[in-house]
């Protein structure tokens, strides 16, 4: 095998989001539920006998040089010690600046195609550790299931979640991460929640602690949960935003959104696509 296509990386959705401290190094500690869902980018890999690690690109966006899914392979090259390289092919279809961890979602994508491609077999734990080293959310793309998550991202716990369906939006506008984790507003000190507090409701649990801040940063976030109200849905941000989403009844049919936002009705996940490439053994 030197080449594999249209490997999917999902997007995720945060069903409740808070900031439960801080770290003495700054990091903040959060509670959150991280839920796969049918919205993905796509990559095809194909095996360069040079060692090289190359990418190109179908989608609106403007992707750095060297995005996540580049980097990933970067890494996972030192770590393996591997003298083989790949060129990476991306289908952009998620929203940038969305909360809901594309790029993440890419490199974890990357390393567990590489895993296959490159004849590794690393085990799960070996790629997350990398995985941890380009982003909090990629542990999670790679632990294949909605997760109960405490840490900084890193601590998993599986979850199993109903079907349902939901309705996410996308603002044009986004928003950067790290303007709101650093601003002085932001609550950092939720009382931590236990599984059983979010099991009792669990598409309805908490709040989104960054949602405020977001909102303050980024006119459309409110206009977007105003706009979903408007049909009668409780809304709420994900992630670091500027997405939206609500739960919604299967039935509920949308018109276009307005001001070009992106819109999709998108439905949860038991397992990511890849989950056959993934293993714990080592």
């Amino acid at each position: 095998m030197n080449k594999i296509y249209d490997s999917p990386a999902p997007a995720k959705l945060n069903l409740f989001l808070h900031i439960v401290g801080r770290k003495d190094n700054g990091n903040h500690l959060l509670q959150s539920v991280f839920m796969l869902i049918d919205w993905w980018d796509l990559l095809s890999f194909e095996i360069r006998n040079d060692g090289l690690v190359s990418r190109s690109d179908e989608g609106s966006l403007a992707l750095p040089e060297q995005d996540l899914s580049v980097k990933a392979a970067l890494a996972l090259q030192k770590a393996s010690g591997t003298s083989q390289g790949v060129h990476i092919h991306l289908k952009k279809f998620l929203p940038a600046q969305a909360g809901m961890g594309g790029g993440s979602s890419n490199a974890a994508t990357t390393l567990l195609a590489l895993n296959q491609l490159w004849g590794l077999h690393w085990s799960t734990k070996q790629l997350a550790k990398i995985g941890l080293s380009l982003g909090a959310d990629v542990p999670f793309f790679l632990h294949g299931t909605s997760a109960w998550v405490e840490g900084i991202g890193e601590k998993l716990t599986s979850i199993e979640l109903p079907p349902a369906s939901f309705v996410v939006v996308k603002p044009s506008t986004g928003l950067e991460t790290r303007r709101i984790f650093q601003n002085p507003d932001l609550k950092r000190d939720t009382k931590p929640a236990t599984i059983s507090d979010f099991a009792a409701r669990p598409f309805h649990f908490g709040c989104n602690d960054l949602q405020p801040v977001a909102q303050s940063l980024c006119s459309n976030v409110s206009k977007a949960i105003f706009w979903l109200q408007t049909f009668g849905l409780n809304a709420r941000m994900t992630g670091t935003g500027s997405a939206v989403f609500a739960h919604t009844p299967s039935s509920v049919a949308f018109p276009k959104a307005p001001n070009d936002w992106s819109i999709k009705q998108c439905k949860n996940l038991d397992v990511h696509p890849l989950a056959m490439w993934a293993s714990s053994d080592k």
